[in-house]
C-alpha cells in the first residue's frame, strides 16, 4: 500500500512538472509569436512611415530641376534686371556715340520706292538695265570706275554677245610683255573688265579739284538706303536754303552726309538719247542707272531667288513626305491594342 502511494505521489508530480514544462513551452511560443507579430507590425507602420516621408522628398528632388526658382525670388530677380537695364540706359546716354540723327552730318534720309525688283519673287528690269548702262557710259564713266564688272557679265543680262564684243573693241588695252618684252596696244575682249576713266588716283584728285569719285561697283551695298539714296542723290540738287553756306565748288545736296557734295548735277532731261525710245527725263535717267548699278552689285539677284524658289519647293516636297512617312510608321503603333490574358 505504501508502495502504491508512492507510486502515484511521483506520478502526480511528473506530471505537474510535464504541465508547468508545457505551459512554459507554450508561453515562450506565443510569446515568439507575439513578437513577431510585433515587429511585423512595426515594420509595416515603419514602411508606410518612411513611404510618406521619402515619396515627397523623391517628388521634389524630381522636380527641382524644372521648378522656376523665380517665383520665389521675384523682387531680388525684378531689383537685379531693373539695375542691368538702368546701367544699360546711362552707359548708352553717356558712352560717345558716333552715329547721329542730325541731317548736316548723315544726310536726309531717302524716300523708299517700288523697284521691281523688290519683292521676294521679283526680277530686274533688264530693258532699265540696259538704258542704265547707257547713262553709266555716256554720262557716269567720265569720272566714275566700275572696277569689277567685266564686259562679258552684260552678255544675257542687257546686250548680246556681239554687242558686247562691239563695245569692248571700241576700247584700248594695254597687254603684254611680247615677244621682245615690251607692252602693246590691243582691242578689249569680253574678259576685260570695264576701263578706268583715270591712271590713279592722284590723277583722278587732279581732275576733280581735290575730290576722290569713288567706284560704283559696290555703290548701292555701300550706301544706307540702296538704289533710293542713288535715285534721291541724282534727282535732290537744289539750292541752299537761308543760313546754310555751302563752301565754293561744292554743290547743296541734302541727301548726301553734310550737305555739301563736289560733284555737280549731271543729269538734265534729254541728255542722253534711248535707243528705245523711252523719254530721257531726269527721274527716268536716274531710276535707269540705279537699277544698273544695283544689278552691278548684286549680279546673282535673279539667280538667287531662282535657287531659292526651287530650293523651297524641293523642301515642301519633303517635308510632306517625312509627315506621311510618319504616319504610315507610327499610326500602327498608336492605335494598336495590348491585351493582357
Amino acid at each position: 500500500m505504501g508502495d502504491l502511494k508512492q507510486w502515484s505521489s511521483c506520478h502526480y508530480r511528473r506530471r505537474d512538472r510535464y504541465r508547468r514544462r508545457h505551459r512554459r513551452s507554450g508561453s515562450k511560443v506565443e510569446r515568439k509569436i507575439k513578437n513577431v507579430k510585433g515587429k511585423v507590425m512595426f515594420s509595416r507602420f515603419s514602411t508606410q512611415a518612411s513611404r510618406r516621408f521619402v515619396k515627397p522628398t523623391i517628388q521634389q528632388v524630381r522636380f527641382a530641376s524644372t521648378k522656376p526658382a523665380v517665383a520665389e525670388n521675384t523682387k531680388q530677380v525684378a531689383a537685379v534686371t531693373a539695375g542691368i537695364v538702368g546701367s544699360t540706359a546711362l552707359a548708352y546716354m553717356y558712352v560717345d556715340n558716333t552715329v547721329s540723327a542730325n541731317m548736316a552730318d548723315e544726310g536726309l534720309h531717302p524716300p523708299e520706292h517700288p523697284w521691281p525688283h523688290n519683292g521676294p519673287l521679283d526680277t530686274y528690269d533688264h530693258a532699265s538695265i540696259r538704258r542704265g548702262f547707257q547713262v553709266y557710259q555716256e554720262v557716269c564713266s567720265a569720272c566714275h570706275s566700275l572696277d569689277r564688272i567685266a564686259w562679258r557679265n552684260l552678255i544675257g543680262v542687257s546686250h548680246t554677245e556681239d554687242e558686247v564684243k562691239a563695245m569692248a573693241e571700241e576700247h584700248e588695252y594695254t597687254d603684254g610683255p611680247d615677244d621682245n618684252g615690251d607692252m602693246f596696244e590691243r582691242p578689249g575682249k569680253p574678259a576685260d573688265y570695264m576701263p578706268k576713266p583715270y591712271a590713279n588716283e592722284e590723277a583722278a584728285r587732279a581732275g576733280n579739284a581735290g575730290a576722290l569719285p569713288p567706284d560704283l561697283s559696290l555703290m548701292t551695298k555701300a550706301r544706307h538706303g540702296g538704289a533710293d539714296y542713288v535715285f534721291a542723290l541724282l534727282t535732290g540738287y537744289m539750292d541752299a536754303p537761308g543760313g546754310v553756306e555751302v563752301r565754293e565748288g561744292l554743290n547743296y545736296n541734302p541727301y548726301f552726309p553734310g550737305g555739301a557734295i563736289a560733284m555737280a548735277r549731271v543729269l538734265f532731261d534729254g541728255l542722253v538719247e534711248y535707243e528705245d525710245g523711252t523719254p530721257a527725263t531726269t527721274t527716268q535717267m536716274a531710276k535707269d542707272v540705279s537699277t544698273f548699278l544695283n544689278w552691278a552689285a548684286e549680279p546673282e539677284h535673279d539667280e538667287r531667288k531662282k535657287m531659292g524658289m526651287k530650293a523651297t519647293v524641293m523642301l515642301t516636297g519633303l517635308l510632306a513626305l517625312s509627315l506621311w512617312l510618319k504616319r504610315f510608321k507610327w499610326a500602327p503603333i498608336k492605335s494598336r491594342k495590348i491585351v493582357y490574358k
